[in-house]
């Protein structure tokens, strides 16, 4: 009997059809016995509809059940909704880790900065290196982004190249590190690419994304025109754009003041990396009220409107040492991640409202994104001519335009798929099985599902609030204590004026009265009929029906 047909498999369990969250496996082996390597572990942010969530992460129960046949964890940069689940998920897994330094550092960083934190050991291999997984053979690709030490992997087989871009641009003149690695990535499609997994992002725009170079330029222009203090707000990752700026603040004589935890830690690691040699040290935020409005720049976090980051409190005048007024000038050298477009209008606003002057890319040239546009996919497709191509790290437009682009530049097979599906790549290209694959809700300390209730109780408590109603009865099923009424988040009277305490209170005693007395000496049944009483009292009195809760005790 013929053995079975190594086969070599991509399977997304979060990134593909979303932009965050971002986890990849290649798997190689007949489909009973493969082995695993995992690139990325990363997060995305909770939002509106999911009240009290921090962090959502994908769902690795898989990957717990195949840990012995997972060989290791590569990490191709130190964005969030790339590594940011590691600290969270690693102690389930156990696997090794590789990164580059920036990376391994960062996350050393974040260790240190979150109590309890597991230390998670790190391989460095260096930028551009080659290592091998087992049957996994893989080479770091240095590509443009928005932070330092980004790699696409070039992943070799026996059955086959595979090109995972991981996040990348094209930019010729990037202010930070080396321009993304167009010789070696033509080298591979000489050598064959058996199958192109790529960044899908910036898929629905058109021409190529601006250098940083040119937004180090507006900057620069920015701050020395400015007359009173500076404040910008990027991502605090973005250390090229963290040295355009004190570059900027350095030639007009303005001290830089960093403004917010998170931008702290990465200019501290940045340091210790050297990507901040021949900057001068940054000031802490202490000094900031004691520079003259014409010598200071903050740099501040929360360029995404975050309530607890720094340009939020300073925006509703409640950070303890920064302020801006009329006169000053403030750079959101950034662009709002979808989702979080009112939130950064509300910050807007409040900056605005107190007379500060708010400049925006709608404006100038201070922000360019660091995934690529169309001609620069194209010119991806065309240096490595790849057999294959399966569009990630998009919503469902970007993935279909990415698609699209593909099969009109002549890749003969294109694949879009779901998180969960596993796609072969070879030998012949399709969708063969589907793994378990869902969310994870970080909620305070604790990983909970994404089906468990306390999401769903949440939202119905932020829509009508909850009622809760404590009766103590004898054994002979007569009242001893209350009805004791709470209402929380429900409206204190009803349309005519009359308390709904007391509406409640009456319903509760009426449809008590009403039950058989056998049937009152049941806790249970008596708790259910005044449940039933006091949704229908709100429900009529209201319009809406909250979240009921009655307790009864028997003495």
């Amino acid at each position: 009997m013929a053995a079975p047909a190594e086969e070599l498999v991509f399977a997304p369990l979060g990134g593909v059809g979303e932009i965050g969250m971002n986890l990849a496996l290649y798997g190689l082996g007949d489909a009973r016995r493969r082995q695993w390597i995992a690139v990325d572990l990363g997060v995305s942010f909770g939002h509106d509809d999911l009240p009290g969530i921090d962090l959502i992460m994908p769902d690795i129960r898989f990957l717990v059940e195949e840990r012995r046949s997972l060989l290791g964890l590569v990490l191709t940069h130190a964005h969030e909704d790339h590594f940011g689940a590691v600290l969270d998920l690693w102690p389930r897994l156990k696997v090794p880790v590789y990164a580059t330094a920036f990376t391994a550092a960062l996350l050393d960083a974040k260790r240190r900065g979150e109590p309890g934190a597991p230390e998670v050991p790190v391989t460095e291999v260096p930028t551009g290196s080659r290592f091998s997984l087992g049957p996994f053979d893989i080479e770091l690709v240095s590509v443009a982004h928005s932070i330092p030490e980004s790699n696409a992997l070039i992943i070799r087989t026996s059955a086959g190249n595979v090109l995972h871009t991981g996040d990348w641009k094209i930019d010729p003149t990037p202010v930070l590190g080396p321009p993304t690695d167009e010789a070696k990535l033509r080298a591979l499609g000489n050598e064959g690419c058996l199958a192109l997994i790529g960044d899908s992002t910036n898929a629905v725009r058109e021409g190529r994304s601006p250098s940083e170079t040119e937004v180090a330029k507006t900057l620069a222009e920015l701050i020395r025109t400015a007359r009173g203090r500076v404040g910008v707000t990027t991502f605090a990752s973005h250390v090229g754009r963290l040295r355009s700026v004190a570059k900027a603040a350095a030639a007009c004589g303005r001290e830089v003041v960093l403004v917010g935890r998170a931008m702290e830690r990465i200019a501290q690691v940045a340091r210790e990396t050297g990507y901040l040699d021949g900057i001068r040290e940054f000031r802490s935020v202490e000094v900031f009220g004691y520079l003259p409005p014409d010598k200071v720049v903050a740099l501040c976090t929360g360029s995404q409107g975050e309530a607890r980051a720094a340009l939020a409190r300073i925006a509703d005048d409640d950070h303890p040492e920064v302020c801006f007024s009329p006169g000053d000038r403030v750079i959101f050298s950034s662009r709002a991640i979808p989702g979080n477009e009112k939130d950064v209008m509300r910050v807007i606003n409040g900056l605005v409202a107190r007379g500060v002057e708010v400049v925006t890319d709608r404006d100038h040239l201070v922000h360019v994104s660091g995934h690529p546009r169309r001609a620069e996919l194209q010119d991806m497709i065309g240096w490595t001519r790849p057999q294959i191509l399966i569009p990630v790290h998009g919503e469902p437009l970007h993935m279909a335009e990415h698609a699209a682009l593909a099969r009109r530049a002549g890749v003969s097979n294109v694949i879009v798929c779901r998180d969960g599906e596993v796609v072969r790549l070879a030998p012949r290209p399709g969708i063969v099985d589907e793994l378990p694959a869902g969310r994870l809700y970080k909620d305070g300390a604790l990983l909970i599902g994404a089906g468990e209730r306390t999401v769903s109780d949440r939202r119905r408590l932020g829509f009508s609030g909850i009622a809760s109603v404590a009766l103590t009865l004898s054994q002979r099923g007569e009242i001893l204590a209350g009805p004791r009424v709470e209402l929380t988040g429900i409206p204190e009277a009803d349309a005519a004026g009359t308390p709904l305490l007391q509406v409640v209170h009456d319903s509760m005693l009426e449809a008590f009265n009403s039950m058989p007395p056998a049937r009152r000496r049941d806790p249970d049944t008596v708790a259910e009929a005044l449940r039933r009483a006091l949704r229908a009292a709100l429900g009529a009195a209201w319009g809406k029906k909250p979240i009921c809760h009655v307790h009864v005790l028997t003495l």
